[in-house]
């Protein structure tokens, strides 16, 4: 069974793209824009109806400034007019003929009028006499005012009136204060229920996808697995409260369920074929043993008499042998393949790494006399001058000669082999290199499949019966799995790198 990867961790619920980000931004914005709106409504509709009673309160002023026979007197003075009541009648031109504004003297002394600025002056004689309300700003001093303009009589007397433009205002302070207030009121309170808003939206935004994060967990979960072979148990599965689907996400957990549960059956027949096909490969291996036995057996009897048989049958008796010698080493690896497969069938003990690559070094120069090889443990030791790790001795020699053998025979005579070991962290690296002609770009992540073949910018020398089966590396890759270690290759025209890490033990 595959062990699980780490899982890397999940962002919060309210990180960078997440969707409870969105959603928290989105309905805070919401609520901050009826907040708003609400304010604005709330204002406009207290200024409307603060301005109907001034309006109100205006006619009522502009009632007590009229005379009974229509001609206008000074009556700003007749108690009930309110403070900052303010009149001008104009009968010609920009300057009133009598204007004032009612202002209250200290203590208990009666209302008083004062004479207007010039500059309010000149802003009233511009306001059209049409009998509706405006609203005017009269200069620092005065401020905003309510006024309304409307044809009238000035004069003493009926025989004395002249045709007149009485001009009344009000101050608009009170209404500006009390507007005043409502904002300051109101702006902490907008401010104070964005704030609560996204508190709740928060807390229900962070409950609600809760159900959606243990989806995506046990999806991110099963997308760590390593699928691509050995046994795999599909034991992850979304909780069955988070697969109803009545719900949106429940939906998405029923079908990721339905998913996993094709995934699992399908993993589960792959791996009965896997087995089925590798039990085979042990079989008929076990069982072509013996009767290649006998070919070669036949083969080497032959040779007694081969030089009184004819040249060409001679040849082929030779042949024969030669083949039934590859084949047997052929068998022989698949039966290893198949029982590294079947489990790290593999006996445990202190391996000399620095025994191990200079015995396997020999036995390459020796095979190999028109090749360079150098060994390099200058930086291999580790408090003395050796390298012991915890494996079989036996197959990790096996690894390292098949490395050497792969690089001398698919490799021009003359190739330079470097031998390499070292320290890396916390791993034991052996590396193989050579100034060969490399591999491939397209095969370098096939190189450690059974019976793969390099293209002529690598191809094998010498005779094809050398005893290559084309599953070397794949006995290397097997091997080094079996120790928990990893092996790799970098290739380039001119240097070919294969190296294998294996875990040291812990100190």
């Amino acid at each position: 069974m595959s062990d699980l990867a780490v899982v890397s961790p999940q962002p919060g619920v309210f990180a960078r793209g997440t969707l409870g980000r969105q959603l928290l931004i989105r309905v805070v914005l919401i609520v901050a824009a009826i907040a708003v709106l609400l304010s604005a409504a709330s204002l406009f509709t207290t200024q409307q109806l603060m301005l109907q009673n001034t309006d109100s309160q205006l006619q009522g002023i502009v009632a007590r400034l009229r005379a009974p026979d229509g001609t206008t007197a000074d009556r700003l003075l007749q108690p009930g007019q309110p403070q900052g009541t303010l009149y001008a009648i104009f009968t010609g031109g920009a300057t009133p003929a009598e204007s004032g504004l009612l202002v209250k003297q200290q203590g208990h002394a009666p209302l008083e009028r004062t004479s207007l600025p010039d500059q309010a002056l000149s802003t009233l004689s511009d306001v059209p006499v049409d009998g509706n309300y405006h609203t005017v700003h009269l200069g620092s001093s005065l401020g905003a005012y309510r006024v309304t303009a409307l044809s009238a009589t000035y004069g003493n007397t009926p025989s004395s009136s002249v045709p007149a433009t009485l001009v009344v205002g009000t101050s608009l302070s009170d209404v500006n204060h009390m507007l005043q207030q409502i904002i300051r009121v109101a702006v902490p309170l907008s401010l104070l229920a964005i704030i609560v808003a996204g508190l709740a939206v928060g807390i229900v935004v962070r409950r609600s996808l809760r159900p959606l994060n243990r989806v995506a967990t046990t999806a991110q979960q099963v997308s760590q697995l390593q699928l691509d072979r050995g046994e795999v148990a599909l034991a992850m599965r979304v909780p069955q409260a988070d697969a109803n689907p009545a719900s949106e996400v429940g939906r998405v957990g029923q079908a990721l369920n339905h998913m996993l549960d094709n995934v699992d059956g399908a993993l589960a027949a792959r791996q009965a074929s896997e087995t089925k096909l590798k039990q085979f490969i042990a079989d008929a291996s076990h069982e072509l043993r013996n009767p290649l036995a006998s070919i070669s057996g036949y083969a080497e009897l032959t040779r007694r008499g081969r030089d009184q048989l004819p040249a060409d049958t001679a040849f082929a008796l030779g042949r024969v042998e030669s083949e039934a010698r590859r084949m047997s080493r052929l068998v022989e690896d698949l039966l290893l393949l198949a029982r590294l497969d079947s489990g790290p069938n593999i006996d445990i003990g202190p391996v000399d790494l620095t025994e191990l690559l200079i015995n396997a070094v020999s036995d390459a120069r020796a095979a190999g006399q028109d090749h360079q090889w150098i060994l390099d443990l200058d930086s291999a030791s580790v408090g003395g001058d050796s390298m012991i790790i915890t494996g079989d001795r036996y197959r990790l020699h096996q690894a390292v000669l098949n490395l050497l053998t792969n690089a001398r025979t698919h490799t021009p005579a003359g190739t330079t082999v470097r031998v390499g070991l070292r320290v890396d962290r916390t791993d034991a690296l052996i590396t193989v290199a050579d100034n060969g002609p490399g591999i491939p770009q397209k095969l370098q992540g096939q190189v450690f499949e059974r019976f793969t073949r390099a293209d002529s910018s690598r191809a094998r020398t010498g005779d094809p019966s050398s005893g290559s089966t084309g599953l070397g590396l794949a006995i290397v890759a097997a091997v080094v799995e079996a120790h928990h270690g990893r092996v790799a290759v970098q290739s380039v025209p001119g240097s070919t790198e294969f190296s294998i890490r294996l875990p040291l033990p812990q100190r």
